[in-house]
Formats: structure tokens, sequence, C-alpha cells
């Protein structure tokens, strides 16, 4: 059963009341995804995002490789330790890789990385999966301080069309044996889900598995309804997509903003009894925006949403 949905502030009456500390304590060093074009709708991030929040830049296909770096020169001017996609397909050969490393380098001081195959149907040219990246060599010859890897608590039918979930499953591991002879310290970072047990379920079966990588998982921020469907139709989402549908067919729900409240609770008391699980912190989706899941996380989050400019005043 879901905790209560606790407020930062209760608007009605003016007066503060407290935060659920378990979802703040869950929160802490929460990450966040950007595009360049959403990006540059922010005016300062500092006033949104606390001080240290690693900003994932999301590389989709088609966007030029000077405003990806642009975007993550930006972002690290303003104190923010950024961590640029490379997908796998949308790059076309080692020089090719070897040269974004060195622009995001060069400009923007990044020293890591989130590795995956990327969302086109075909490579254009010598990559089609993150294995093949890391197995380069060139994040580590570069120095690479973090890397991390997609994952898929719900499976993936571009991976396994079956179904299954057999060849995720073979690139956790094979990813868990290379996070043993890299330099870079690795995490999992997960595509979003809705409901909490499926979620943990393949969490605590990759541990029973042998793997150790940390788990940072994906969380769709708030977003109207229909707007997160359209998302989780096409990224793939898996069973927990049901939790959409049923609010779908709530008449009294369907106008209103979907929100990770109860989902995120879920997960932030099962952390809150279960500190050794391999669910180690949360990665937003800004699906309806920056500005506002920077603002639930504000009311929700406690101190460890604070931005980082009202951090300084205080």
């Amino acid at each position: 059963m879901s905790l209560l949905n606790f407020r930062k502030k209760d608007t009605t009456a003016g007066a503060a009341s407290p935060v659920n500390p378990q979802l703040e304590a869950f929160l802490a060093g929460y990450s966040i995804e950007v595009m360049p074009r959403t990006a540059e709708k922010v005016e300062d991030f500092r006033d949104l995002l606390p001080s240290g929040t690693r900003i994932y830049i999301a590389h989709i296909e088609g966007t030029p490789i000077e405003d990806m770096v642009a975007t993550a020169a930006r972002l690290a001017r303003d104190g923010y330790p950024v961590m640029p996609h490379f997908p796998a397909r949308i790059i076309r050969d080692a020089a090719t890789l070897e040269n974004w490393i060195a622009m995001y380098q060069g400009e923007a001081d990044v020293d890591q990385a989130l590795l995956l195959a990327g969302g086109v149907d075909k490579p254009l040219g010598d990559f089609h999966s993150s294995m093949q990246l890391l197995e380069t060599g060139l994040f580590d010859k570069a120095g690479f301080k973090r890397l991390h890897v997609a994952g898929h608590p719900e499976g993936n039918r571009d991976i396994d069309p079956d179904g299954s979930m057999k060849n995720v499953e073979e690139a956790i591991h094979w990813k868990q044996k290379f996070s043993e002879r890299t330099d870079a310290r690795m995490a999992i970072a997960t595509q979003f889900a809705f409901e909490a047990a499926p979620i943990v379920q393949w969490a605590d079966g990759l541990k029973v598995a042998g793997i150790t990588l940390p788990i940072h998982i994906g969380i769709a921020g708030p977003a109207k309804l229909q707007t997160m469907i359209k998302f989780a139709v096409t990224c793939g989402v898996g069973p927990s997509i049901r939790v959409l549908q049923r609010r779908a067919r709530d008449v009294s729900k369907l106008l209103l903003p979907y929100e990770p409240t109860e989902v995120l609770s879920d997960l932030a008391a099962h952390k809150a009894t279960n500190p050794d699980s391999l669910i180690e912190q949360v990665h937003f989706f800004p699906l309806g925006g920056i500005k506002t899941n920077a603002q639930w996380a504000i009311e929700n989050g406690g101190a460890s949403a604070t931005p980082a400019s009202q951090q300084e005043q205080g």
C-alpha cells in the first residue's frame, strides 16, 4: 500500500507541512535528463535544481554534436556534472566516437557518460550496442570516471522481440564483468516504469544473479496523462503502463496530470527497509517539462530538492 502523499506546503492554508521523510531521503542526489532544445527554455537551472545534480543530455538522432557540446558546456559552467548520452547506433565509427569524447572534454570537461544502443532501427555505422562502445577502450583511455549503461525492468521488445528477458539479462551480465576491469564507476540507469513491484522484483533478481551494479531508477516526471501515455507507448514501457490505463478510464482523473508520488513513495519505503537493495537513487525523465518536474521535487523532496540558488542564500 502506498504511503500518504505528504506535501511540502498546504496551499489552502499557506502553512508548511512535513514532507515524507523516506521520500526526501530517496530523492537525495536525484538526476534528471534534458535535451538541447528543452535546456534552452530554462533561464537558470540553479533556480530549479540542487547543487551537484547530475544532468544527462539526451542525444536524439539528428541533433548536431555541436549543440550537444554547447549544452554540456553551459551546464558545466553552472556547476552541474554533465552526463551526455552516447547512442551507439548513431555513431558512425571509432574515429567519430573519439572526436565526440574530445569535444566534450575540451569544451565542457565531461568525464562521465551514459552508453546505450539508441532508438534507431538501423545503425548508421559500425556500432549497434553500448557494449561495442565500451570495448573500444576509448572511455577508459580518456579517463572517464563514471559510465552508466541502460537497464530495462520490464524488458525491451527491441532487444527481445519474443517478450522474454534473455538478451537484456545477458547484456547486464556482460556489463557487470566489464565493470570489474574498468577504472570507471558504473551503474545501471533504467527505462521508466509506473509501479514499484516489478522494479523491486527485477532489482532483487539481478542481485540474486550476482549483479552488484547500483541501479538508478528511471521515473517519469509529472505530465498530462495523454502525454504520459504517448511516451510510454513510444518507449515500450511494459505491464506497468496499466497504471496509466486505469487512470484514463477514471473520468474524475482523466484531466488531472500524472504525478510519480505513489511509485516513488513505494520505492522509498522499500529502500528504507532494504538499505542493501541495488536500487540507489532516482533518475527523472521530465516528460511534462523540466520546470514542472523540478517543482514537484521541491514540493515533495524537502532539503533533498532545494535549488542551488536557495541553498546559497541559506
